[in-house]
């Protein structure tokens, strides 16, 4: 039996995916437990945790729309200093979006010398960036939908893009601010709704979603997403009943390895590690397009992830424990 470990979650922050990474990181605190570890949760914005005040988060869940971010700790240098992650065998972030997921907190760890589970600094970065993971993935031949990024205008993009498009922020998750966009008036909307980001316009793939879910070397069963919505959007991702997702997903054998083949060829291309989640759309004529890899995905149970991994026969706490056991194995990789 391998030794229990003292396991530092972190989790909330102060992106616009708060609500979910409380969710995660308590979720994932208690799998931890039940696989024998002693685990501290921690939320960046409040500090330590209490198991009541986990389990009141717990209960709170995951609204229909983004919170409103709270104010308090913008900039997270003091997480080094707390004594819950300098005793830590592994740190578990559990964060999503802004500096938890772009490699701000992996970097603080990295010269604070902490073991931590998931990607590195150029991973987060390289995956939270839409803009550079589809350059990426263009360049290797990866077949993502035609983009362009920057401050764009309606008129550029009109010149280089079909409608139906998204819009969408280059960096950021979870489909905040994410719109379908139908006509130019629409379009215009979605500009100003999402003024003051570095902005992405993404032709509209019509099709069947498929998810594949990585673990170090390994993929799990691809999974199908069947929103309520036209899209798979916050509301979709998180309140129960507005989405089916359909763990292994009924497609040809083919197709399956397939997907699971270029998401293992995407989660190397894009220097990620332990643990990730890759998006697709398959088209009509059963093309298979990547939709974006996700450094740092859900982790409640009812995520994507944990349900990919209980079709490959590995329960929630078994998950998370093999993802710490993956960090603390690899303490003395490069960093990056």
């Amino acid at each position: 039996m391998q030794s229990p470990m003292r396991v530092t979650v972190l989790m909330g922050g102060v992106s616009d995916e708060r609500e979910v990474s409380l969710a995660s990181g308590c979720q994932v605190a208690d799998a931890l437990r039940q696989a024998g570890h002693e685990v501290v949760a921690v939320d960046t914005v409040h500090g330590p945790l209490t198991r009541d005040e986990e389990a009141r988060l717990l209960a709170t869940g995951v609204g229909t729309r983004p919170p409103t971010v709270p104010s308090g700790l913008t900039e997270p240098t003091g997480l080094v200093q707390l004594e819950a992650i300098a005793e830590a065998d592994v740190v578990f972030p559990a964060l999503h979006g802004g500096q938890g997921e772009d490699g701000t907190v992996q970097a603080l760890l990295d010269l604070a010398g902490v073991p931590y589970a998931g990607s590195g600094v150029l991973g987060c970065s390289l995956a939270m960036d839409k803009d550079v993971t589809k350059r990426l993935l263009r360049d290797a031949g990866v077949r993502t939908a035609d983009w362009r990024a920057g401050e764009l205008r309606s008129e550029d993009i009109l010149g280089a893009l079909s409608l139906p498009l998204i819009v969408k922020p280059v960096a950021g998750g979870s489909s905040v601010h994410l719109y379908l966009v139908e006509t130019e008036e629409e379009l215009g909307e979605a500009l100003a709704k999402v003024s003051g980001e570095v902005l992405m316009a993404e032709a509209f793939l019509s099709g069947r979603e498929f998810t594949v879910g990585v673990l170090g070397e390994e993929t799990f069963p691809v999974g199908e997403i069947v929103p309520q919505h036209r899209l798979f959007d916050y509301e979709c991702k998180y309140q129960p009943g507005m989405a089916q997702e359909i763990f292994p997903a009924d497609i040809p054998e083919s197709l399956s390895e397939q997907l699971r083949e270029t998401a293992l060829t995407v989660h190397r291309l894009l220097r990620l590690r332990d643990f990730s989640r890759v998006d697709f759309i398959v088209d009509e004529w059963g093309v298979a397009w990547c939709l974006e890899a996700n450094a740092l995905p859900g982790l409640t149970a009812n995520s994507l992830l944990p349900k990919a991994a209980l079709a490959g026969g590995v329960s929630f706490p078994e998950l998370c424990d093999r993802i710490v056991r993956l960090a603390f194995g690899d303490r003395r990789r490069s960093r990056g």
